[in-house]
């Protein structure tokens, strides 16, 4: 018999049949796996649920449909819904080809025909598994932050949300889309803007930035295209635009959703051809400058208002990146507010080292709504305003704010989403100092080395 140690060393493999003969031919079938029998949709999703296995095989045939298949592709959407990275493998004896090409459309990852052939089957689902780990793998590497903190050039995170969001940049920065970053005011979308540039080869050309919601609308036309020599009154000498200053590098659009529906237009036909003429001018001028461009706002609800030209958006939005808020990064507050700290005592008030325990834990509590740009103000106002060598929560002006609740799948995750937010808090606050960091936990280092371990985290 195997022992429980064993068991849980070993992946499992979840088996969703209601014929009592298959289900025990299948799952001695499985001896490297660790296997779970359902014969019904609550008995697979309460097992999927406190399992999470690799690996589902699916029986289509589900009582109480068991000629049909509408309660099988029900346990499908299910699975795909809860845990959309399982590997599910379903079986086409009902509708055959049909309902099988159906369920991988639906998410599944293959599927096999009845009567079983146990050694094709075994094949396909050590297959998965392959598979799944690789995804697995892919995702972890995907979301480490390195030892210093620093992404994309000069950004600094640890949260994972972020670094998925620095490696998708890093991505793409190579090709020539356009790209469309979505986020609140105040997340970091110039800076990233900034790192997309770096990262790519328009690196030794310009970066030019504009907002296009600082800039009066009888103003934005001649920022962006230029204009010739007495176009208009004033214009007393030729002005390239921000699209000609940027040729051979990268040119920034914030507030993109601010350009006046006329003006749409003109960009638009800049985004087809790369040639644009100047304000009184006739002659096209070839540009090759790449657009970058960033807004707060639904741009979606503004095309079905008629605000925004959805032809433009196509050609603006090849690759949209959404950025999360500050308060969507556990940890980074700290890790930001320690360096702007640094970057202003330096600058304003030597005498300041580092933050109070209040004012940390002020800092964790609070929601930022202004995300990163009121962090750096309050930093700002709190080294100026400080009295001693380290800011206090009344420097920073901030009430210690109430945790908002998560909704999770089930206890297991609840748990993990909590150690993993507060290990992610300490660390920060800690500056990645193992033993301070099991200190703040109220745990031993052994302990802390464990969850690292088990959740994938770094110190």
């Amino acid at each position: 018999m195997m022992t429980d140690t064993r068991a849980k060393q070993l992946p499992k493999l979840l088996i969703v049949e209601d014929d009592p003969g298959l289900q025990a031919q299948l799952k001695w079938a499985y001896e490297d796996f660790e296997v779970f029998i359902a014969g019904d949709r609550a008995s697979a999703l309460t097992l999927l649920r406190a399992e999470e296995p690799a690996v589902v095989t699916l029986d289509l045939g589900l009582p109480p449909d068991p000629d049909g298949v509408s309660e099988g592709f029900a346990v499908l959407d299910e699975i795909m819904a809860i845990k959309p990275d399982t590997k599910v493998i379903v079986a086409s004896g009902h509708g055959a080809r049909e309902s099988a090409l159906r369920a991988v459309a639906q998410g599944a990852y293959d599927f096999y025909p009845k009567p079983v052939d146990i050694d094709a089957l075994g094949l396909i689902v050590r297959r998965a598994l392959h598979l799944h780990r690789i995804e697995a793998e892919n995702r972890s590497l995907a979301t480490r932050a390195p030892a210093d903190h620093r992404v994309l050039g000069n950004m600094i995170t640890a949260a994972p949300e972020m670094v998925k969001v620095a490696r998708t940049i890093e991505r793409v920065a190579n090709t020539n889309v356009s790209v469309m970053l979505l986020g609140a005011s105040g997340t970091g979308k110039e800076l990233l803007a900034r790192g997309l540039h770096e990262a790519s080869s328009r690196a030794s050309g310009a970066f030019v930035a504009i907002n296009c919601a600082a800039i009066p609308e009888n103003l934005l036309e001649s920022e962006l295209f230029g204009h010739e020599k007495g176009a208009f009154t004033g214009a007393v000498k030729t002005t390239e635009g921000k699209i000609e200053q940027a040729n051979g590098g990268t040119l920034f659009l914030d507030e993109v959703g601010d350009i006046p529906l006329q003006l749409q237009v003109k960009l638009l036909r800049f985004l087809q051809e790369r040639t644009i003429e100047r304000i009184g001018g006739r002659r096209s001028i070839a540009v090759d400058t790449r657009i970058v461009c960033a807004t707060h706002q639904n741009l979606e609800a503004m095309i079905a208002e008629g605000r925004f030209r959805e032809d433009l958006w196509y050609r603006l939005a090849e690759i949209v990146v959404k950025i999360p808020s500050l308060a969507q990064r556990p940890g980074d507050a700290t890790l930001l507010a320690k360096a702007f700290l640094t970057r202003f005592a330096a600058q304003m008030n030597p005498s300041v080292k580092g933050f109070a325990p209040d004012a940390l834990a002020a800092i964790d509590g609070w929601g930022w709504p202004g995300n990163v740009r009121e962090l750096e103000n309050r930093v700002k106002r709190a080294v100026i305003m400080a009295d001693g060598k380290l800011v206090a929560a009344a420097d920073l002006d901030l009430p210690l704010a109430d945790a908002g609740a998560d909704n999770p799948l089930n206890l297991k995750a609840v748990r993990e989403a909590a150690d993993r937010k507060a290990i992610r808090h300490a660390l920060a606050r800690s500056e990645g100092n193992i033993s301070s960091t099991a200190r703040l936990l109220g745990i031993s280092r052994p302990t802390l080395y464990d969850l690292l371990k088990q959740y994938d985290m770094h110190g």
